[in-house]
């Protein structure tokens, strides 16, 4: 906290600090100028709310006493929220193996144990850091279907195969709602009900006086850094808020199965529903976690835990600096979560109206196009694990995580190691392991539109074990890549492998251009 936040001038807040300063020292002077930095975010927050149209007032209202909830919080916690200590491994039973769920079979009737579940997305990212505008689910990524066309053809497949009547629900950011909200129009005839709410819009806060940003409510112009949608954690308060929540509990829903919609894996498990409808030991779990075993590439996620005699996840960001690399470490920490999670409705709407939902604050450090460093504060949706009931993990094949985050991965999905049925990706029969090849592409193919110039039809991938690709690079038509396979274009220079070249543990550098005669 700075030692001299804004607003610091009057006599008594002079008398105030004096007073502070000769009792017991540095902890009160430090409580007295956390008031005074609270006062003054209330005060600037006052005034962002006066220039809220009346039609926006309530939800802005809303929004920035949610904010300032969690600037109260951020303000009284300290240093990494986990005491590494009381850090256990979670108990065996704790985290249930896929097949033991998967073993128990399905019932009779699981077409009415689908009609009790709901599917929701997170749907608030842009495409940023892929190069593209508007909202990550219209990326196209497989035969010109987009993230959000696999998930809707997903989901009418489940309600035409069992005569159900699942919904999608989507919660977007003031991001991406506008264009998601255009798109939609074309599912129109799909067998699937669709609805959106948005979560909050929160002030992005100066570093250094932490005070907003924000200057009024609008986040266009030179506001449009000011504001950012607070994380993914922020689901419980804006799905319970939109009244969307209570929609769906008066019409006998009581599950919903939330994933973010970039991960193509995240598709609807029967098994996995069945377990949660119909519990083995008839007590029913008020919020399952999908978790996977760990690989190098996944050292940074996060895992699940006990701590103080619940499950918790705990993030690397949680965690004391002296002991990150033991949290990396793939022996004791084998598993970790995909954010594929199931929740009971009515938990949710519970713990949502005793304000019980606790999740440990995320600071998130960012610089604004001007240079001014600014911080957020998020949350995210699976620390909520430990205010539920009766929560458990499921261990689940790595096929149920993947996401695309970057242009390696979406060389993955494009290839012929998946085959596409009713939006959903399986890993290809023709594949004699069941591993994905590990895919570095360097910096030229970060941008969708690069990445795609380079390829002139995606290389036959099915023998691959692991691609490296740097420098100015260019892949001609029906490339075949097996082993492993390094090209690197030193700077100046350009590799352009020709059309069906067959790459097989070869390494390729230096300035190559083969051209047809």
């Amino acid at each position: 906290i700075p030692l001299c936040p804004a607003g610091f001038s009057s006599a008594s807040q002079q008398s105030d600090l004096s007073k502070a300063m000769s009792q017991d020292g540095a902890s009160q002077f430090q409580e007295v100028i956390r008031q005074e930095l609270e006062l003054s975010v209330k005060k600037e927050l006052e005034k962002i709310l006066t220039t809220a149209p009346s039609h926006e007032f309530e939800h802005t209202k809303k929004d920035l006493d949610g904010f300032r909830k969690l600037f109260h919080r951020f303000l009284q916690e300290k240093g990494p929220s986990v005491d590494w200590g009381k850090i256990q491994r979670p108990p065996e039973d704790s985290i249930q193996p896929y097949e033991k769920i998967k073993a128990r079979g399905l019932p009779d009737n699981i077409s009415s144990v689908l009609n009790k579940l709901v599917v929701v997305k997170l749907n608030g990212g842009l495409g940023t850091s892929m190069g593209c505008k508007g909202p990550k689910s219209l990326i196209g990524v497989r035969n010109e279907n987009t993230f959000l066309d696999l998930t809707v053809q997903q989901i009418e497949h489940l309600n035409k195969t069992y005569n159900t009547d699942v919904p999608l629900v989507l919660m977007n950011s003031f991001n991406t709602d506008e264009d998601t909200k255009k798109i939609l129009q074309k599912y129109s005839h799909c067998r699937v009900k669709i609805y959106t709410f948005n979560q909050s819009r929160y002030p992005r806060i100066n570093k250094e006086s932490l005070l907003p940003v924000a200057k009024d409510v609008s986040y266009s112009g030179e506001n449009t850094e000011a504001w950012y949608p607070p994380g993914h954690g922020d689901i419980y308060a804006s799905f319970y808020n939109s009244g969307l929540l209570d929609t769906l509990i008066g019409e006998g829903k009581e599950y919903i199965f939330v994933s973010n919609i970039d991960n193509l894996g995240a598709t609807v498990d029967l098994y996995i529903l069945n377990h949660l409808m119909n519990p083995p030991n008839g007590k029913r779990c008020e919020f399952v976690m999908e978790v996977t075993n760990k690989t190098r590439a996944d050292v940074k996620g996060g895992t699940l835990t006990q701590y103080e005699g619940k499950l918790r996840l705990v993030e690397i960001a949680q965690v004391p600096k002296a002991h990150v690399d033991e949290f990396k470490s793939v022996s004791k920490f084998k598993i970790f979560n995909t954010n594929n999670l199931w929740i009971s409705l009515a938990a949710v709407k519970r713990l949502q109206e005793q304000n019980a939902i606790d999740m440990e604050i995320i600071v998130n450090p960012k610089t604004l196009d001007g240079g001014l460093n600014v911080i957020q504060l998020e949350t995210a949706v699976g620390a909520a694990i430990k205010s539920f009931e009766n929560s458990l993990g499921i261990n689940v094949p790595r096929s149920r995580f993947l996401p695309v985050k970057t242009t390696s991965d979406l060389l993955l999905v494009m290839s012929n190691l998946y085959s596409l049925n009713a939006g959903s990706l399986t890993m290809s029969e023709k594949r004699e392991f069941p591993t994905v090849p590990l895919v570095k592409l360097g910096s030229s193919f970060t941008k969708v539109q690069d990445y795609l110039r380079r390829f002139e039809s995606i290389p036959d991938m099915l023998e691959l074990d692991h691609l490296t690709v740097s420098g100015d690079v260019t892949f001609g038509k029906n490339v075949s890549l097996k082993g492993t396979v390094i090209i690197i274009a030193n700077h100046g220079d350009r590799i352009d492998i020709p059309p069906g070249a067959v790459l097989e543990n070869k390494i390729v550098s230096g300035n190559l251009r083969i051209l047809d005669h």
